[in-house]
């Protein structure tokens, strides 16, 4: 198993966010969380990549205990804020950042050259980030999140205002490194991409509502699609 929650809860200023959450992630799968705004999505990923800590339950991933600084560098995080420097060019921040997970030489310029082609940026790689999109500085965090080679990859909405033709090739991206070991978490909250992940976590108001494949979800529910199947295990906790 590469993750595993076991009664996590989270609170805030006393607050509970996340209410005693169970789930098991499979090596190797593209495993989506999905949920509205305002659900608990990037509070969950945040304590799975071991940037916020669980303050009920545990948190294993890669077999270890979560936070913990070794399993922290295996894991690419790409949050829904981009952290990227915008007086420095792309080419500088994936220079910065490959840096910081310990790539050197020619190994390192070969995975800035393929990140950067992977989100269609090779011909913008010299501009400043504060000239950038908003969708070119989500494309940006995503190839800084992929640089090393993660073993397992979590992305905080990921395609957010990010146009559909490059959607589609970044979502094949994810099954071809996926097919290649990686274990990718993805939140979203868009039905698509939703139905593109092999297992799914649907959570509403901190809870876990549901969790299984698209087709077991439907089925369990009658419903023709994901939303329809979200509705329905969300009327269960309105």
């Amino acid at each position: 198993m590469a993750i595993q929650l076991q009664h996590v809860s989270k609170q805030f200023n006393k607050k509970e966010v996340i209410h005693d959450m169970s789930l098991d992630v499979h090596k190797g799968e593209i495993f989506g969380i999905l949920g509205p705004s305002g659900a608990g999505k990037t509070t969950v990923v945040k304590m799975i990549a071991g940037i916020d800590m669980a303050t009920k339950g545990t948190i294993h991933v890669l077999g270890e205990r979560m936070p913990n600084l070794q399993t922290m560098a295996r894991i690419g995080f790409m949050a829904q804020s981009d952290a990227l420097y915008g007086e420095l060019t792309a080419l500088e921040n994936l220079d910065f950042f490959a840096s910081i997970y310990g790539l050197k030489g020619k190994k390192k310029k070969q995975r800035i050259e393929d990140v950067l082609q992977l989100v269609h940026l090779t011909d913008d790689m010299k501009k400043a980030v504060h000239q950038y999109s908003g969708g070119m500085k989500r494309r940006l965090s995503l190839a800084a999140a992929l640089l090393h080679e993660p073993d397992v990859l979590i992305l905080d909405e990921p395609t957010v205002g990010i146009d559909p033709l490059l959607r589609q090739a970044i979502w094949e991206e994810l099954e071809r490194i996926r097919q290649k070991g990686t274990t990718i978490v993805v939140t979203t909250h868009v039905m698509d991409e939703a139905e593109k992940c092999m297992r799914l976590a649907m959570i509403r108001n901190g809870r876990l509502m549901a969790v299984g494949s698209p087709d077991e979800l439907k089925k369990q529910t009658g419903a023709q699609t994901i939303e329809q199947a979200f509705l329905h295990f969300g009327g269960m906790y309105a």
